[in-house]
């Protein structure tokens, strides 16, 4: 069976390795450990054609131990077992290094069973992940490595590794194989950081050319057509789908209306609308508030209407409603306001509702059932000073107004209104 491109022209010099030169680079950490042939546990976290698989095999190269690999969506117990039955063995006379790649599908128990090999140094356990590790690592398997983040790699990075990839296929083409100036610069950068997904780009497109004139020549176009929509990187239960939610909230929260729209358009190019529709009513009320209290019904307006319109047009309102509370005045102050409640509930500071706060009934017990409510509306301006906080927090201050006009001419009525009783 012939190799896939990708694995034909792996990398098999650090020089070699494309990107991650926070890691890789003269005088970096993990350079200097693989130089060294250093064995240390390690767990690679960041996105898939990155390089992860890569710098293990060059691990395992130097540190010349037997390398095994397993994925842990596949993997199983037993598969685990097997490879350490091989310590001390013929079959791995320096050691063990195991490659075990997307380690967040291993469960408690499976992760466990490598603690023991890893403690007395005779399993080496690289370990790879996409999601963030600190939330799917068990821990005492990860105070035991040490954690190193794979970025995306920039187009400029890549464009070098899908020329190599070009010319690899040049040699091998039966006709003669050329390719227009656009086309390297066009798969490295729609393939969103991912080499791995630019070099089987290249193969597949060199697969779908079609002779003319007894030539093979790589077009644009074609180019564009087989790397479309590979920029994306989204997983709706994973990092890449809150990170572009946390982007769009706090893009909105400062103010920017045109990243708003930009990873308002992410989400919904990978077909996800709830998630933006529910996100957006988030803002509107957390970030919005009180400064422009009729955010909230205008964005439930938009997103209704979004919902009922299905995409692509639900784009429209939703891209009214991101645009509309990027401009908005901010105010977070009701947000404040019940996160310090809540806090003085979680610490236990509540106390017995106000007796003329209680629901109106009868006091079978021979007191004094009478509640001395005071019913504001009975009074000048629908006000009148009576205690509404419970004893044990009376005083309390959880709400201060914000500094925009909305909330400050509240502030004035009110302190106006109080000031004359």
């Amino acid at each position: 069976m012939e190799r896939p491109l990708a694995d034909e022209i792996r990398p098999k010099t650090l020089e070699e390795v494309v990107g991650q030169k926070h890691l890789l680079g003269p005088g970096a950490v993990l350079r200097r450990l693989i130089e060294a042939g250093t064995s240390a546990n390690m767990v690679f976290y960041g996105p898939s054609g990155t390089g992860k698989t890569t710098v293990a095999n060059l691990i395992a190269d130097r540190t010349k131990r037997t390398l095994y690999r397993l994925n842990a969506t596949t993997a199983s117990l037993q598969d685990i077992r097997d490879i350490i039955a091989d310590v001390d063995t013929l079959a791995a006379p320096g050691g063990i290094l195991l490659y075990l790649d997307e380690i967040q599908y291993f469960n408690k128990k499976q992760q466990q069973s490598l603690l023991e090999f890893m403690e007395n140094g005779k399993l080496t356990l690289i370990a790879s992940t996409t999601e963030n590790p600190y939330f799917y690592v068990y821990s005492a398997l990860l105070s035991r490595s040490t954690v190193f983040e794979f970025k995306e790699v920039s187009p400029e990075e890549i464009r070098p590794a899908v020329e190599r990839a070009l010319h690899v296929e040049q040699e091998r083409a039966a006709l003669p194989l050329s390719w227009e100036d656009g086309v390297p610069l066009q798969i490295a950068t729609a393939c969103g950081g991912d080499v791995r997904k630019a070099v089987n780009a290249v193969e597949l497109l060199c697969q779908a050319a079609r002779p003319l004139d007894g030539k093979l020549t790589l077009t644009a176009e074609d180019a564009r057509q087989v790397s479309q929509r590979s920029a994306m990187r989204y997983d709706r239960a994973g990092d890449a789908h809150y990170d572009i939610l946390s982007a769009l909230q706090k893009s909105i929260r400062g103010s920017d209306p045109d990243a708003a729209v930009h990873y308002l358009g992410r989400l919904l190019e990978a077909g996800d609308l709830l998630s933006p529709c529910r996100r957006l009513l988030v803002i509107a009320a957390e970030d919005i508030g009180l400064a422009y209290p009729l955010a909230i019904a205008v964005t439930k307006a938009c997103v209704d209407s979004a919902l009922q319109l299905g995409l692509p047009e639900a784009q429209i309102p939703l891209a009214e409603a991101a645009i509309l509370l990027a401009t908005a005045p901010k105010s977070n102050s009701a947000n404040e306001a019940i996160a310090a409640a809540w806090a003085d509930l979680q610490k236990g500071r509540s106390g017995e509702i106000p007796r003329q706060l209680q629901n109106v009934h009868a006091d079978t017990t021979g007191f004094d059932n009478r509640q001395h409510y005071k019913y504001p509306h009975s009074y000048p301006n629908h006000w009148v000073a009576q205690q509404y906080l419970p004893d044990a927090i009376r005083g309390a201050r959880y709400y201060r107004y914000g500094e925009n006009k909305t909330e400050q001419a509240a502030r004035r009525y009110w302190e106006d209104i109080k000031g004359k009783q």
